[in-house]
């Protein structure tokens, strides 16, 4: 199975969620705070983590752009009591793969746990049976083995999200890929997302190479289409 941190302030959400875990197999820690759960997290990281925002001495938001920053594959699932598009924005933005908003059923939060484990073990999966383990499209490429992107030669660091967005978009250069396409390749199962979700992934990985590149501009915005990755990059 795995082993997730679960990192909230309230004590009965802890007890419940770590309840509903372990009861499908997984191994479960417990933080009361971002600030304790950073410091168990650089000796020994977790394999996904259940965040809340609001916490005190190191919130929610802080502690995902601290994990983001030493690894952009730990999955993270943001819980929070705010019903604040801003928020749920900012955490996407931020690197957070899903979240849930306060009051949530265990049924959903373990669904989407699963979801997270099942897209992880079916990219690597990809990784093992790619005819190719290389994608090339001018002066990207992605190493679908290593899981590691390059933009003229930088390594460029995305989340598996990210990763499976850009590679849907990378396959067919010129071509429109919808939003409800893009989900589907970052979200692989049946698992529900906006299409603000969608946006958020998408201008954090422009984001990304733009700080390798500020003259990046290969990702195309077709109004009320989608996105595609543009066919005429120079090479």
């Amino acid at each position: 199975m795995g082993r997730i941190a679960v990192v909230d302030d309230e004590e009965n959400i802890r007890e419940t969620v770590a309840f509903a875990l372990k009861r499908e197999g997984w191994t479960v820690e417990l933080h009361a705070d971002g600030f304790d759960a950073w410091e168990a997290f650089r000796k020994s990281p977790p394999d996904l983590v259940i965040l809340d925002i609001i916490m005190p001495r190191v919130d929610g938001l802080e502690l995902c752009r601290r994990i983001r920053q030493t690894s952009e594959s730990l999955p993270i699932i943001f819980l929070t009591s705010r019903d604040d598009e801003f928020d749920r924005v900012l955490g996407l933005e931020l690197g957070a793969d899903d979240y849930l908003c306060k009051p949530f059923s265990m049924r959903e939060l373990v669904a989407r746990v699963k979801v997270l484990f099942r897209r992880i073990a079916a990219t690597k999966a990809k990784r093992e049976t790619e005819p190719g383990d290389r994608i090339r499209a001018g002066q990207l490429e992605l190493d679908l083995q290593r899981y590691e992107v390059t933009w003229k030669g930088e390594r460029v660091a995305l989340t598996v999200t990210e990763f499976m967005m850009l590679r849907a978009l990378v396959r067919h250069p010129g071509h429109v890929k919808t939003r409800e396409q893009l989900m589907r390749e970052g979200y692989p199962y049946d698992t529900y997302v906006s299409d603000r979700t969608v946006d958020s992934h998408v201008k954090r990985l422009r984001r990304k190479f733009e700080a390798a590149d500020p003259s990046f501009d290969a990702i195309e915005t077709v109004y009320g289409l989608g996105y595609r990755y543009g066919s005429g990059e120079e090479s």
